[in-house]
C-alpha cells in the first residue's frame, strides 16, 4: 500500500510564482537554458541549470555548478523569495491547457515504495542523467522538480479535491505555452487524513514522467541512509517530491519518429516492404494523422501514407502490442536496421506537441522518412508497468509539463 505524505513545502512568496516557476531542466539544451536565464534572471531555471551562471568552457557537470545551485537556492530562501509553510500539508496543483484540465495532489512519496514496486516504472534510465540529478539533489539538499505520478481513480481523493478547488487558489498564473497554473493548500486535519488513508488503500502507483528524477531521488535517499545508519524512518530523505494525478485526467500525446538515413533504399523499396505487414493508403491532400490504435502515418518523398497494421503483426502482449513496438519490430529494425533506438544515430524522436509539420520539415531536410504515431494510452502504460515490463524508448509524451520551483522539498 502506498505511503504518500504531506510535507512542509518551500513555495514562492505571494505574487512571485509566475516569475520563479520554470519548465523542467531537461527540456532545454545548455545554450537554450543560458539564453532563457539571461532573459529571465528570476527563473528557477538558474538553479536547476546552474551552468547558466558560468562561461561555456566550464563543464556542465563541474562540481562548481552544483555548488552554485546550492548557493543560489539558499540565497533566495534567505532573501525571502521562498517561504516554508508552518505545518505539513498536501497541495493541489492544477494545470489547464488547450481546454483540458489536470488536477494533482502534491505530496511526498516513499523511496521504499519505489524499491518494492508499489511505485512502478515503465522505462529504463540512463546512468549519466541519473548522476547529474543525484549530485544536484544531494548538494542542494532539496528536491526541486516533482515526479509526475499517476494512480487509478479514487472517489475519496476526488471528494477532497473537488471541495478544495471550490475555494480561491493561493496562486493563479499563466506560464510559457499558455498553461494556466493554480495551487491550493490542503491543511485541514480531516482532509489530510482522508487523502493519506485513501492512498494507503492504493496498491499501485505509476511513474508517468520523471523516471530519472525519481531514480536519482531514491539513490540520494539510500546514500543518506548509509551516511546515517541510525536514521529515523520519518526522515525527509526517505521521501521524494511528487504530483499524483488520477488516470482519467491525463492525456498522452503522440511521440513520433524520423529515420534520418535510409541508406541505399528508394521509395519503392520502402513501400514494398511496408505493404508486407500493413495496409498502405496514399494521402495526397492531407497529413495522415492516426485516429485509432493500429494506425501509423508515414511521410515519404513529400507524400503521406496511412498504414494500418495487419492482424498477423498485432499482439495481446502489453509491450509487443504497443504501436511503437509494432513499428520497431516490423519496420525500424528489419528495414532500416535500427535495432537499438536508444543509441542509433539514424533515428530522431519528435514530441507530438510539435505537430506533423515538424515531421515533414525534418524528413525533407535529410531525405528520410517520418512516422506519426497514435498516442499510447494511459492504461497501456499501467499494463506494461503491472507486468514488470518496460516500454520502448520514447513511447509517451505528457503535456503540459510540471513546473519546477513551485514546491521545494528539503531533505533535512
Amino acid at each position: 500500500m502506498a505511503e504518500i505524505r504531506p510535507f512542509r513545502a518551500f513555495r514562492p512568496k505571494k505574487g512571485e510564482e509566475a516569475t520563479i516557476a520554470a519548465l523542467p531542466y531537461d527540456v532545454y539544451s545548455r545554450q537554450e537554458a543560458k539564453a532563457y536565464v539571461e532573459a529571465h534572471p528570476g527563473s528557477f531555471l538558474a538553479i536547476d541549470r546552474a551552468e547558466s551562471q558560468f562561461p561555456d568552457d566550464v563543464d556542465t557537470y563541474d562540481p562548481r555548478v552544483y555548488d552554485k545551485a546550492k548557493e543560489l537556492l539558499e540565497q533566495r530562501i534567505a532573501d525571502g523569495d521562498f517561504v516554508q509553510d508552518d505545518a505539513s500539508c498536501y497541495y493541489i496543483y492544477q494545470q489547464t491547457w488547450r481546454g483540458r484540465t489536470q488536477t494533482g495532489i502534491v505530496a511526498c512519496a516513499s523511496i521504499d515504495d519505489y524499491l518494492h514496486s508499489v511505485i512502478r516504472k515503465h522505462e529504463n534510465t540512463v546512468e549519466a542523467k541519473e548522476r547529474d540529478r543525484i549530485r544536484h539533489v544531494d548538494t542542494c539538499n532539496a528536491q526541486t522538480g516533482p515526479i509526475f505520478l499517476a494512480y487509478r481513480n479514487n472517489a475519496a481523493i476526488d471528494a477532497v479535491t473537488e471541495k478544495t478547488t471550490g475555494g480561491e487558489p493561493v496562486c493563479d498564473f499563466i506560464s510559457d505555452g499558455d498553461v494556466r497554473n493554480r495551487v491550493w493548500v490542503i491543511d485541514r486535519a480531516e482532509d489530510i487524513d482522508a487523502i493519506h488513508t485513501a492512498f494507503a488503500g492504493i496498491s499501485s502507483i505509476y511513474i508517468a514522467d520523471g523516471h530519472h528524477r525519481c531514480a536519482s531521488a531514491v539513490k540520494v535517499g539510500l546514500k543518506r541512509r548509509e551516511e546515517n545508519p541510525g536514521y529515523d524512518k520519518d526522515a525527509e530523505f526517505n521521501y521524494f517530491l511528487s504530483v499524483l494525478f488520477p488516470e482519467d485526467e491525463l492525456e498522452i500525446l503522440d511521440y513520433n519518429r524520423v529515420v534520418t538515413d535510409i541508406g541505399e533504399l528508394d521509395k519503392n523499396d520502402i513501400l514494398l516492404s511496408i505493404k508486407r505487414h500493413f495496409n498502405c493508403i496514399p494521402y495526397h491532400r492531407n497529413q495522415a494523422k492516426p485516429t485509432v490504435k493500429g494506425e501509423i502515418g508515414m511521410y515519404l518523398d513529400h507524400n503521406w501514407y496511412l498504414l494500418t497494421a495487419r492482424n498477423g503483426i498485432k499482439s495481446g502482449d502489453p509491450v509487443d502490442g504497443l504501436d511503437v513496438s509494432i513499428l520497431q519490430h516490423n519496420v525500424l529494425g528489419p528495414l532500416f536496421h535500427i535495432n537499438d533506438p536508444r543509441t542509433d544515430p539514424k533515428i530522431e524522436f519528435v514530441g507530438g506537441i510539435r505537430g506533423l509539420d515538424e515531421l515533414e520539415k525534418r524528413a525533407d531536410a535529410c531525405g528520410g522518412v517520418a512516422f506519426a504515431m497514435y498516442p499510447t494510452d494511459i492504461r497501456e502504460l499501467f499494463a506494461v508497468a503491472d507486468a514488470g515490463r518496460l516500454m520502448p524508448p520514447k513511447s509517451t509524451w505528457f503535456e503540459p509539463k510540471l513546473l519546477s520551483g513551485l514546491f521545494i522539498h528539503r531533505l533535512g
